[in-house]
């Protein structure tokens, strides 16, 4: 790597440091114990995937997209989520809080890696604590439609966006992505985090996860938060991002919100300006601490294939949100 790189690259890992490790990643353990493989471990498709920290971040923001075309989901996010912006009397504005908007972001990157190149204790912890706030999501929409994060049918929709927008943002912008039979391992190893946070029946490959999406069709909508984040109005870079996301969706969810692929031409090009923003920032940072710590637990071999969720549904504790937060700070 030439100095250039190298400069960029510390900076980029000491921001990384800064913004989310310091405060999202307390507790967890990747190095210790030695032979510990965790949920997934060495030669899993998981750890392949989620290897390229830029790409699994994108993902993330791809999944996100596709959530909030379900009402329930964007209310949920209005009542409980700290993603917007409040009034003086706690009312929710639909304005998207940016610092909200990075400790959800914290939170997210620290879940995904956590889980996978955490040891058994970690990867346990932090799906214990997404359970825990699920938990304390119940309400009702201003259509009186009521919502509950437990609900084993939104559970699966919920699984069913993230893997997909995972799976899709690696098979497009990671320079040596899985595919076919091979990317259908990912989809069949991420099923054991689904499990973890309460989820059943889920989709174990690609063709299964676009039913499972397609499917929920006749619930969705184009409401006010995905309106707002989308359109040609938005200011670049914004906008340039903006379609790279909406680029991963299914072809019916990009009709839902008015969303017309450009030509091959013009969509390659676009893609691979793109990629090479992606594994720019990539090649500059290096792979995650918490990948070559986890590669070091396991390096003389491990103590078992990989371990299992323990999760038995209906067995956590109820508890309150700031009981949540504060047993999970």
């Amino acid at each position: 790597m030439d100095m250039p790189h190298q400069v960029l690259g510390q900076m980029l890992q000491r921001k990384f440091d800064h913004d989310i490790r310091r405060h999202y990643f307390r507790g967890m353990e990747f190095a210790e114990p030695a032979g510990d493989p965790g949920w997934f471990g060495p030669g899993s498709a998981v750890w392949h995937v989620h290897s390229h920290t830029e790409a699994l971040i994108f993902g993330l923001q791809c999944a996100a997209y596709i959530e909030r075309l379900d009402p329930s989901i964007y209310w949920m996010g209005m009542h409980h989520s700290r993603l917007v912006k409040r009034d003086e009397q706690g009312n929710a504005i639909p304005v998207i809080d940016p610092k909200g908007a990075a400790v959800r972001l914290g939170h997210s990157i620290a879940f995904f890696i956590g889980t996978a190149y955490g040891n058994t204790e970690t990867a346990e912890r932090v799906s214990r604590a997404v359970r825990s706030m699920h938990h304390t999501i119940k309400g009702t929409r201003p259509d009186g439609a009521t919502y509950d994060a437990d609900d084993p049918d939104w559970l699966r929709w919920n699984y069913a966006t993230v893997v997909w927008g995972i799976a899709t943002a690696h098979e497009i912008y990671h320079p040596n992505p899985l595919r076919g039979k091979k990317l259908d391992r990912y989809y069949g190893e991420f099923v054991r985090v689904g499990h973890a946070l309460g989820g059943t029946d889920l989709p174990a490959t690609k063709a299964e996860t676009l039913e499972c999406l397609h499917s929920y069709l006749p619930r969705l909508a184009l409401t006010h938060g995905a309106a707002m984040a989308t359109g040609s109005n938005l200011p670049m870079p914004q906008s340039a991002v903006d379609w790279a996301i909406r680029d991963t969706m299914p072809k019916w969810a990009k009709q839902l919100i008015g969303h017309t692929d450009p030509n091959p031409i013009e969509r390659a090009a676009r893609r691979a300006t793109v990629w090479s923003i992606i594994n720019g920032l990539h090649t500059a940072a290096g792979t995650s601490i918490e990948f070559r710590q986890a590669q070091a637990r396991v390096a003389d071999g491990t103590t078992c294939a990989h371990t299992e969720p323990t999760y038995v549904l209906g067995s956590d504790p109820q508890l309150a949100r700031d009981e949540v937060e504060h047993s999970f700070a």
